[in-house]
């Protein structure tokens, strides 16, 4: 039965679920469109907004910027992202009016609460690896030689920073593109994680292992794209 399974696999044939009898591939198809939709765009706002708070914050370390910066990736990190979405649909959408509440066209709060756990982290990590950065020979030598104080910081800080942030960013962009599962089954999304969780509900099989090895190749992809990144971010890096 396992070799049948991955020679159908193999061929393109995730078979169909035994819940509703619908083909599995289309279904993945359909439902991952949904949370790659709003996965990605919170990835890469969780990205640029978390490297460039982190850069801030490195620069002006225990100033009231950093303090701030510091004081929102902490609550960003300790507040669960439905924790969060509640928050906001019921502060934005339902108190205030400012923005209508979520819909496949228009994420909305569901997007910045999805985005504000790895934007914090990705903050902190920036900042971390700036500071380390900051102190190294190299950059102090870059200054010495009257180096432009912005050519320092993107070019040679900031690029070398980057490595320990690309590592989180990889399985991070794998997982968030599968969809949040709480995020997704509390506001009834209807993508991936939605899925997911339904199907476990229902111990429709063929459902969960065609979904768990849906993420598993995302998540392998993920950090091969990652290994590729760190050549291209540092060349003293090498595939040997």
């Amino acid at each position: 039965q396992y070799v049948l399974y991955m020679n159908n696999l193999l061929h393109g044939d995730w078979g169909v679920s035994l819940h509703s009898g619908r083909n599995i591939g289309t279904e993945i198809s359909r439902k991952f469109a949904v949370s790659a939709k709003l996965g990605g765009i919170a990835a890469i706002v969780a990205i640029i907004i978390g490297v460039i708070l982190g850069s801030i914050a490195a620069l002006t370390r225990n100033k009231l910027p950093d303090r701030l910066i510091v004081f929102f990736t902490t609550l960003g990190t300790a507040m669960p992202s439905f924790v969060l979405a509640t928050l906001l649909l019921l502060v934005f959408c339902l108190k205030l009016g400012w923005i209508p509440v979520w819909s496949s066209s228009n994420p909305n709060y569901l997007l910045i609460a999805l985005a504000a756990y790895p934007m914090a982290y990705i903050t902190r990590l920036t900042k971390t690896s700036m500071l380390d950065a900051l102190n190294q020979d190299y950059i102090r030598t870059a200054r010495a030689k009257g180096v432009h104080r912005l050519k320092v910081i993107f070019k040679h800080a900031l690029k070398n920073a980057l490595i320990p942030v690309v590592t989180y960013v990889g399985p991070m962009v794998a997982y968030i593109l599968t969809g949040s599962m709480v995020v997704e089954n509390i506001f009834t999304i209807g993508g991936l994680g939605t899925e997911f969780v339904t199907s476990i509900v229902n111990r429709d099989y063929t459902m969960i292992m065609a979904i768990t090895i849906f993420l598993a190749v995302l998540m392998v992809v993920a950090n091969l794209l990652t290994d590729i990144a760190y050549k291209l971010i540092d060349p003293r890096i090498t595939f040997e």
